[in-house]
C-alpha cells in the first residue's frame, strides 16, 4: 500500500453558499503538495456581522502550509469564487490560474491591492493542463451566469479528480460556452476516481431552463412598457445584461448601464473577447436629454444593496436621474437567502413613488445559473466516478446531494468545511478535522471571527455603552464625583429622572463608602463600578449597557 495519500479539504464553501475555498493535496502525509481551488468572499449583514465589509474563510491552516503550496486555480470570477484572492495573496504567494476573462478580473484586484499583476496568470481550455508539483490541472468550459466559467479536470499519481465549479447544463447560454456532454464524456474516458461538484440546486426537481428562454419574455414585457423602464441583475450575468440591453434597443430605447461593477464586467467582456455585439449605450448626463418613455436603465443591486443603484433610484435620484409614477422596475435576478429585507425595502420604496415593480415570483425573467438535480444525475452518468463528494452548499444541500449519489450505485460524503478527506482508497474517508472559521475584513484590518471585536460591537448594539470617569488624588481618594457619558441609551428611566445622573449618583455613594483597598486596586475598582452602572440601568431601563470605566490618578 502506497503511503501517500489523495487529500480534499474545504476551508469554505461546503456547509454553506459563498466563500469558496478547497484545497487538494497529494503525498505522505504531513508532507503533501497542495494546490488552493478558488478564493472568494461571503458578504456580511447588519444583523451578524455589522460593520464588517468582507469575509473570508479562515486561511491559517494553509498560510501554515504556505511553502507546500504549488498554485491557486479559479473557476470563474464570481466574488465568492474570486473575491479574496488580492486580499490573502501576501500571505500565501502562489501562481494564480485562470481563464482569460477571470484573470482579467482577478488581475483588476491585485492592481488595486499593489500586487504584481503578472502573478496572475492566464490559460486555455482543456485540453491544455498545467503541471504544479504532482498535479496536472486543466480547465474544462461549462456554463454558468458569468462568462468562461470552468469546472478543472485534476490529474494525479491517485487518479483523475473532476471538480464542477459552478455549472449548469445549458445549451444555448448567449454569452460564454454551451454544455458539451461529449467533451465531459471524453474526460470521463480514463476512469474518474472523485466528482466534487455544486449542490446548489440539488432540490429543485425539474431539469434547468436555458438562459435563452428568457430573451423573448423580456423583450415583450420591454416593448410594453409605457414610461422608462429599469432593471436590475446581477453585475456579473453578462448574459442577462445583454438580454435586457437588447430588449431596449429592440424597444427603440437608449440604453444607459448604471453601476461601476455593472461597467466593469462589460468592459471585461470586451476586453477578453467573450462579447463582441454590445448594443450601444449612452452615459448618464446624455440620458437627461432624452424622454423617459425612450430610456432604458440597467443597474446594479438585485440583492437590495443600499450603495448600489437600484437602492439609490429608490430614494431618490442617481446620476441625474429618477424613477417616477408609470415607470416600471424588472428584477431580473433571483433574491438570494438572506436578502429578502433589502429588496423588500426596496420594492416597497419603488411602489411609494407609483412605480410599477416585476419580480421573477413567474419564472418568466431570470434563470439560474446552477444544475438542478436531474442535471447532477445526468452529470453524474456521464463522469461515472467512483465517489461524489459534494461542494457548494449549504448542509442540507451537500446531504440531499450525497443520498442522490448514493441512489445512483455511487459512493457519496458529506464534507464540511475543515473535514479533511482521505480519497486515495477505494472509499473515501476522513483523514482529520482542521479547526475552520472566518476571517472578516473590518475597513483596511482583518480580524478573526473569534477575536471578539463584532461580537463587542453587536453586544454594543444590543445594549448600548456607558463610559465612566472617576479621579482619584495622591492619598487615593476621590478628587470630585464621577460621571458617565452614554451612547445608544434613552435619557431617561423609570424613575423618570435623567439616567445619566441616576448612573452618576448610584456610582458616588458607592465611591464615598468604599474600602481603602479598593480605591487603591484599579482592577477591583473598575469591576465594582462596572457592575454597578449594569445593576443601576437594568433597573432604570431593563437593560446592562457595556461599560468601559477609565480611572485616572493624580500622582
Amino acid at each position: 500500500m502506497s503511503s501517500e495519500r489523495l487529500i480534499y479539504l474545504p476551508l469554505g464553501g461546503a456547509g454553506e453558499i459563498g466563500m469558496n475555498a478547497y484545497v487538494y493535496g497529494y503525498g505522505k502525509p504531513d508532507e503533501e503538495r497542495l494546490i488552493l481551488v478558488d478564493l472568494g468572499v461571503a458578504f456580511p449583514d447588519m444583523d451578524t456581522t455589522p460593520g464588517v465589509d468582507l469575509i473570508f474563510a479562515d486561511i491559517t491552516w494553509l498560510k501554515e502550509r504556505a511553502d507546500r503550496l504549488e498554485a491557486i486555480f479559479v473557476t470563474h470570477a464570481h466574488e465568492d469564487h474570486v473575491g479574496a484572492v488580492a486580499h490573502c495573496y501576501e500571505a500565501l504567494g502562489a501562481p494564480i490560474y485562470a481563464r482569460a476573462f477571470t484573470a482579467n478580473i482577478a488581475r483588476r484586484k491585485m492592481e488595486e491591492h499593489g500586487h504584481p499583476e503578472d502573478a496572475v496568470m492566464t490559460v486555455s481550455s482543456w485540453p491544455e493542463q498545467i503541471s504544479a508539483g504532482p498535479f496536472k490541472v486543466g480547465f474544462l468550459p461549462v456554463s454558468h451566469s458569468i462568462p468562461e466559467s470552468a469546472g478543472l479536470v485534476i490529474d494525479t499519481p491517485a487518479g483523475r479528480v473532476v471538480h464542477s465549479g459552478d455549472f449548469k447544463l445549458d445549451p444555448d447560454p448567449v454569452v460564454g460556452e454551451a454544455f458539451d456532454p461529449e467533451l465531459w464524456a471524453e474526460i470521463a474516458k480514463p476512469g474518474v476516481r472523485a466528482l466534487v461538484c455544486d449542490s446548489t440546486n440539488v432540490f429543485s426537481s425539474h431539469p434547468g431552463r436555458s438562459e435563452s428562454e428568457v430573451g423573448p419574455e423580456i423583450t415583450k414585457l420591454v416593448a410594453g412598457a409605457s414610461g422608462m423602464v429599469v432593471a436590475t441583475t446581477f453585475a456579473s450575468n453578462v448574459a442577462r445584461v445583454k438580454t435586457l440591453a437588447e430588449a431596449g434597443e429592440r424597444a427603440g430605447r437608449s440604453v444607459v448601464l448604471l453601476g461601476r461593477a455593472m461597467r466593469r464586467m462589460i468592459e471585461a467582456s470586451i476586453e477578453t473577447g467573450v462579447l463582441g455585439d454590445f448594443p450601444k449605450v449612452i452615459s448618464p448626463e446624455e440620458a437627461a436629454h432624452i424622454p423617459r418613455e425612450s430610456l432604458m436603465l440597467i443597474v446594479t443591486g438585485s440583492q437590495g444593496e443600499r450603495r448600489a443603484a437600484s437602492a439609490q433610484l429608490a430614494r431618490g435620484k442617481y446620476r441625474g436621474l429618477e424613477v417616477k409614477e408609470g415607470d416600471l422596475f424588472l428584477f431580473s435576478s433571483k433574491t438570494i437567502p438572506g436578502n429578502e429585507r433589502g429588496v423588500i425595502r426596496i420594492i416597497n420604496q419603488f411602489s411609494e413613488k407609483g412605480v410599477d415593480v416585476v419580480d421573477d415570483s413567474s419564472g418568466l425573467y431570470h434563470v439560474s445559473g446552477h444544475a438542478n438535480r436531474p442535471d447532477l444525475e445526468r452529470v453524474h452518468q456521464i463522469v461515472d466516478p467512483q465517489m461524489v463528494i459534494p461542494m457548494h452548499g449549504e448542509h442540507r444541500h451537500l446531504r440531499e446531494h450525497a443520498k442522490l449519489a448514493e441512489a445512483g450505485g455511487r459512493q457519496g460524503i458529506v464534507a464540511v468545511n475543515g473535514m479533511m478527506l482521505d480519497l486515495s482508497g477505494n472509499a473515501p474517508s476522513v483523514a482529520e478535522y482542521i479547526e475552520t472559521g472566518r476571517t472578516y475584513l473590518d475597513g483596511s484590518v482583518k480580524v478573526g471571527a473569534m477575536d471578539g471585536v463584532v461580537r463587542d460591537r453587536i453586544r454594543m448594539a444590543l445594549n448600548g455603552h456607558v463610559t465612566v470617569t472617576v479621579i482619584l488624588d495622591e492619598e487615593d481618594e476621590p478628587l470630585g464625583e464621577p460621571w458617565c457619558d452614554t451612547m445608544g441609551l434613552p435619557e431617561t428611566g423609570t424613575s423618570r429622572a435623567a439616567l445619566v445622573e441616576v448612573l452618576e449618583e448610584d456610582l458616588n455613594q458607592f465611591l464615598m463608602r468604599a474600602e481603602a483597598k479598593t480605591l487603591r486596586d484599579d482592577d477591583r475598582l473598575e469591576e465594582s463600578l462596572r457592575r454597578i452602572v449594569r445593576q443601576t440601568a437594568q433597573g432604570e431601563i431593563g437593560k446592562k449597557p457595556e461599560v468601559t470605566v477609565v480611572v485616572s490618578r493624580m500622582r
